[in-house]
């Protein structure tokens, strides 16, 4: 572990110091948070995801609900009506967590959504970042929200505000 960081810091600082005036420094999240319709998408998005997980534990309960009314009347039961309730039960565990996959699993509603949503405004945040790249002529962007390997930068390379202002 200590030779991959070891590398990927030599690689790093490689890269840094051949073009060393060719790199900025942005914080994504800084940025996104300035924008008012990431904000705005991030409320629908968790306003969703409420709605999904009651859905949800209301089927668990349901199944729950099941589950302990067969161990209370398990002992009076046949053997072909216990198994015909365990299998019930089980069916309805199944189907409860095959719905919560089709709304929370990586291709679910709430996924679909958050594309839906938040896709569109980090194309505008990748383009504006783009655009300032090629216009001032840097080679590489440092992201340090999502880098927290990155233990010390000068704020003259940081231009998360420039970027802001660029979106507005």
């Amino acid at each position: 572990m200590k030779r991959l960081i070891l590398t990927l810091s030599l690689v790093v600082a490689a890269v840094l110091g051949a073009s060393a005036q060719n790199y900025m420094v942005v914080n994504s999240e800084t940025i996104f948070k300035s924008i008012k319709e990431y904000n705005t998408a991030l409320e629908q998005i968790e306003t969703l995801s409420d709605n999904y997980q009651q859905q949800v534990d209301a089927r668990f309960e349901a199944v729950e609900t099941l589950y302990n009314n067969y161990v209370a009347q398990r002992a009076s039961l046949s053997d072909a009506v216990r198994q015909s309730r365990e299998n019930a039960i089980l069916q309805k565990e199944q189907e409860a967590t095959e719905y919560q996959e089709s709304l929370f699993g990586t291709d679910g509603e709430l996924m679909k959504k958050r594309l839906e949503l938040i896709q569109p405004i980090q194309q505008r945040v990748f383009s504006v970042i783009e655009s300032f790249c090629k216009q001032y002529g840097y080679d590489l962007v440092i992201d340090i929200a999502a880098n927290p390997t990155v233990l010390y930068y000068s704020s003259r390379v940081d231009f998360t505000q420039k970027i802001i202002d660029a979106l507005k």
